[in-house]
């Protein structure tokens, strides 16, 4: 028992390593030699990991061996648009200008309602409010709708909004991010005093705080 919780360890550890060099896209964003090497994986390390009889090293080097694949073939399509549409495949539109390209359909085994289903999830119940459907090598639906079925923005009202950078967190689980406090040019002063103005007395009380680009302190508490 102690061996083979040593050799799920070891493949453990080595897998979480395989994924964290790999990148940190999702399953549903992988490539199709992504998706495959991630399957393959999967495979390769369960052997190893229920049968005492098979070497850890059976286990291990083809996995560094899959890794070292999906490297080079992840340089290789960055590096060259042919060898990316070779290896990834390219978009596929699937409504251009409105109307509905049923050889596209057919060529991807994408049927009408599996469409809908995508536009449905995009927030576009409607297909007559779609001008471009491209579906993209990943899977994934990417919609541009029509000129006058776009959201309005700010520059269309000839608006200018006031800048919103990223929010830093100033406490997470009653722990003070000093560093983010440094970045921020606020000290501990500043911030016992806002945190009196949400009738707070114990940082530990705090679940979470965030301080905004105009030094704007929001505050969630512990539930209790």
């Amino acid at each position: 028992m102690l061996i083979l919780f040593f050799r799920t360890l070891i493949l453990y550890v080595l897998v979480v390593i395989f994924m964290r060099i790999s990148g940190k896209q999702q399953i549903g964003q992988l490539q199709p030699y992504e998706l495959v090497v991630a399957i393959m994986i999967a495979d390769l390390v369960a052997i190893p990991m229920q049968n005492k009889g098979i070497p850890l090293l059976s286990g291990i080097i083809p996995v560094l061996t899959l890794l070292v694949s999906q490297l080079f073939l992840s340089y290789l399509s960055m590096k060259s648009l042919r060898a990316r549409a070779i290896i990834c495949g390219t978009p596929t539109i699937l409504i251009e200008k409105g109307k509905i390209l049923t050889s596209e359909l057919q060529k991807e085994r994408y049927n009408i309602n599996d469409l809908l289903e995508e536009l449905r999830v995009k927030g576009y119940p409607n297909i007559a409010d779609v001008e471009y459907a491209i579906l993209e090598t990943n899977g994934n639906l990417s919609v541009i709708p029509k000129s006058d079925k776009k959201p309005v923005t700010p520059q269309d009202l000839n608006l200018t909004p006031q800048y919103e950078g990223l929010p830093l967190p100033i406490i997470i689980d009653g722990r003070i991010m000093h560093q983010n406090m440094q970045k921020a040019s606020i000290d501990m002063e500043w911030l016992n005093e806002q945190l009196k103005m949400w009738k707070i007395q114990n940082v530990k009380e705090v679940l979470f705080a965030s301080l905004d680009t105009n030094k704007v302190l929001t505050v969630y508490r512990k539930e209790g």
